[in-house]
Order: structure tokens, then C-alpha cells, then sequence
């Protein structure tokens, strides 16, 4: 449904397919009792969790494991000012089964920076919203 403001809410599986179509999204979590946004190269798992590549040392892995977070993508076009957000909350974890840790090692997203003791982090889809923004202009 599109409202007189030019928003639109994207169903959950809308929502999980546009973020099919992006490389890219930020984990929204805390650091040190203030909030902390990373981009962060991804793909969605087969039970539409977030997954995330990176180092087992890394801040962003002491920070998020156990605990819930939000993850955001989009996509936006300032020609047309049209676009789209999607937001995963959920609990946040590092995948320390082995067999899963294999799999995602050959299925999962590659990380874009060079790392060489590879953990995943998996985001539950426990909620799933998205907006999608059209152009008044192109139809007033």
C-alpha cells in the first residue's frame, strides 16, 4: 500500500528479496555503551539469516555474539528519489559448529578484506521491515 507521503511497507518476503539483490548492509550494535554502525559485505542464509564473514579477533565479534542487533540495507536512486530499506533485527551469533562452519565456508558470503582465521556471524530474521520510497513528483 502506497501512502500519500510516498512510503510503501514491504512484506517479509519482499523485504528478503530485495536484500538478495545488494552486497552490502551496516550491523547496528553497541560499543562501549554507544551506538556503533558497520558496513559490512553479506548473504542471506537459507533460513533467511544474515550471515557475516570475518575475523575471529575482530571488535565487531566481541561486540555483537549473544546479543540482539539490527542489520540495514538498501538501495536508493537520487534521479528518480525512489528506493528502499530493509531492517533484520535479531540475535546475533558466531557459528562455533564445525560441520555448519564448513558449509559456510564454501556456501557463505566471502569477506572483502584479507582475514585468516574466518568466523561467521549469523543475524536471526526474527523481524523483518522495509519501507520503500517512490517519487511523488513523477506522479502529482
Amino acid at each position: 500500500m502506497v501512502h500519500n507521503d510516498g512510503f510503501r511497507a514491504l512484506d517479509r518476503q519482499e523485504c528478503l528479496r530485495l536484500l538478495g539483490k545488494v552486497p552490502v548492509g551496516r550491523v547496528v550494535y553497541t560499543q562501549q555503551a554507544l551506538p556503533a554502525v558497520l558496513p559490512v559485505n553479506f548473504a542471506l542464509d537459507t533460513d533467511a539469516s544474515v550471515l557475516v564473514r570475518t575475523s575471529a579477533r575482530s571488535d565487531l565479534v566481541r561486540a555483537v555474539d549473544g546479543v540482539v542487533v539490527a542489520f540495514e540495507a538498501d538501495e536508493f536512486a537520487t534521479e528518480t528519489r525512489s528506493g528502499w530499506s530493509v531492517v533484520v533485527t535479531g540475535r546475533a551469533h558466531v557459528v562455533t559448529d564445525l560441520a555448519e562452519h564448513e558449509r559456510l565456508l564454501r556456501t557463505g558470503p566471502d569477506s572483502w578484506m584479507p582475514i585468516q582465521d574466518d568466523v561467521f556471524i549469523r543475524i536471526e530474521a526474527a523481524m523483518v521491515t522495509g519501507r520503500e520510497l517512490t517519487d511523488l513528483h513523477a506522479t502529482g
